[in-house]
């Protein structure tokens, strides 16, 4: 109480000087003051923001969900097939630090809507391709991926400026628990809709509906400007008033710095840096299962004799529909427990972010291990194991991203998640769906041309995501070595 004191009369004592410039320079922020609680309104950001981040991963693996169906209409080899993904995620990553840097300095509002917008139209026009116009069809992958960059970078920023540290991993949870569920329901709503429909087409035609939802909803509900949460702002919470401050980042005349100065300090964070090589690893093996996973049950079902090859005109969906059902429930399940784990061991741990993420990498890099060796001769066995693969890798996702709100100054968050965007993407799922499928064609060409051979090339190009995901857990554990001093120094 005594120290909530002393902030509250601090920040009355600077609050006669709010909106001027200061005599040595420092422009401070405008502020206003306003009786009206806005915890409510704050949840309301967030709800918005979800059913964005909801929509945006959805469009994201709808492909995925239906790829059995794309590979034959568009008559396409496996490592064409895996390109699809590929360009999808270069155009994503390399549009990311472009929104990064927009984001840190200009209105964030105006650029999801812009995003919403444009991913949305971009979908529906890709609902009317032709099989003989297959480039159009990877150019129009690539213009959504463009488009899902300005909200995956932007996004979570908003909820860092919300929320304290205490609420923000928590909210950050709920966030990116729609990631898998997104997921999850891109596979389901593809495979449902070229299913009832019998035409994959149409799997592209719902989403630009729900985008326009997400766009009128943004317009309404999220204010132009975002509080940010200082100690001020807690300090006069407390006598039941509420400080809004403008949404420009507070910064010293003489502390202003360029983009590639913020990179540079960003590249020196140790625990930034290893810990977005993490991020990489995750990214790598989770990219590999979600374009090829579908595919390698039917092979592996084929193989054992449970489904005939796909001759037909409409292939079967329903592994398609399995895995996005696992992909939606471990993801709820590892997030929550991700999150959960962190609140209650870091209290005894300073390091124990970091260790989560290097454990929950090597369980999970042991169990997908094991259901790529069952997969030939017990698929229920190899559903339980990629469940628990999967389970454990979505332990990562809010922790590392909590962690690097907390080990960069507020200033560069959106350029270090912009940043690790960009790295995890490179070098992470950008790369791993094709060079999949350029493993299995490589194998299959070597081979006389058969269903086993099709099945093994897939079984044998996916171990390599196994020593990836052991890597991962390595950059986790050094991560942990660097946190507390890398930790201390933002916040100072």
């Amino acid at each position: 109480e005594d120290e909530d004191t002393g902030l509250l009369l601090q920040a009355l004592l600077e609050g006669q000087n709010y909106g001027a410039a200061a005599e040595d320079g420092t422009q401070c922020p405008s502020v206003s003051v306003s009786r009206n609680n806005p915890a409510k309104r704050d949840y309301l950001v967030v709800a918005v923001l979800c059913f964005g981040n909801l929509i945006n991963f959805i469009d994201w693996w709808i492909v995925p969900g239906i790829l059995l169906e794309i590979q034959k209409y568009f008559g396409l080899s496996d490592g064409k097939t895996g390109l699809l993904q590929t360009v999808f995620t270069v155009c994503y990553m390399l549009a990311a630090p472009i929104f990064g840097y927009l984001g840190d300095r200009y209105n964030r509002k105006i650029i999801l809507g812009a995003g919403i917008f444009f991913w949305s139209g971009v979908t529906l026009g890709s609902s009317f391709i032709t099989e003989s116009h297959y480039r159009i069809f990877v150019l129009s992958r690539g213009l959504v991926g463009i488009g899902s960059a300005s909200y995956s970078t932007i996004a979570p920023t908003i909820i860092a400026d919300l929320f304290e540290e205490g609420k923000r991993t928590t909210v950050l949870s709920i966030f990116y628990i729609f990631i898998p569920v997104g997921s999850g329901c891109g596979y389901m709503l593809a495979a449902g809709m070229a299913e009832s429909t019998g035409d994959w087409h149409w799997a592209f035609r719902v989403t630009p509906c729900m985008g326009g939802l997400a766009l009128l909803l943004l317009i309404l509900l999220v204010p132009h400007r975002i509080q940010r949460k200082t100690a001020a702002h807690r300090a006069l919470s407390i006598s039941g008033t509420i400080l809004e401050v403008d949404e420009k980042p507070v910064i010293h005349r003489t502390a202003k710095t360029t983009w590639c100065q913020d990179v540079g300090s960003l590249v020196k964070n140790c625990s930034f840096v290893c810990s977005s090589l993490g991020q990489t690893a995750t990214s790598f093996v989770t990219g590999a299962l979600g374009v090829w996973m579908p595919v390698f049950l039917y092979r592996a079902q084929v193989v054992q004799g449970i489904v005939p090859p796909c001759l037909q005109a409409s292939c079967s969906s329903s592994n398609s529909l399995i895995f996005g059902g696992i992909t939606f429930g471990t993801g709820i399940l590892g997030i929550i427990a991700g999150a959960e784990a962190a609140r209650r061991l870091r209290k005894r741990n300073n390091k124990a972010d970091p260790l989560i993420c290097a454990t929950s990498m090597f369980i999970s890099a042991l169990c997908l291990y094991i259901a790529l060796m069952v997969a030939q001769t017990n698929i229920l066995s190899t559903f339980i194991f990629i469940a628990f693969g999967e389970l454990f890798l979505c332990v990562n996702w809010a922790v590392v991203t909590d962690i690097l709100l907390y080990v960069v100054t507020p200033r560069q968050q959106s350029t270090a998640i912009a940043l690790q965007i960009l790295v995890s993407h490179l070098l992470g799922d950008a790369g791993s769906p094709y060079l999949i499928g350029l493993i299995s064609n490589a194998i299959q060409a070597r081979n006389v041309p058969s269903l086993q051979w099709s099945f093994r090339s897939m079984q044998y190009s996916f171990v390599i995501c196994a020593f990836v995901g052991v890597f991962g857990g390595g950059f986790f554990l050094l991560t942990s070595f660097y946190i507390e001093g890398d930790r201390k120094e933002a916040q100072r």
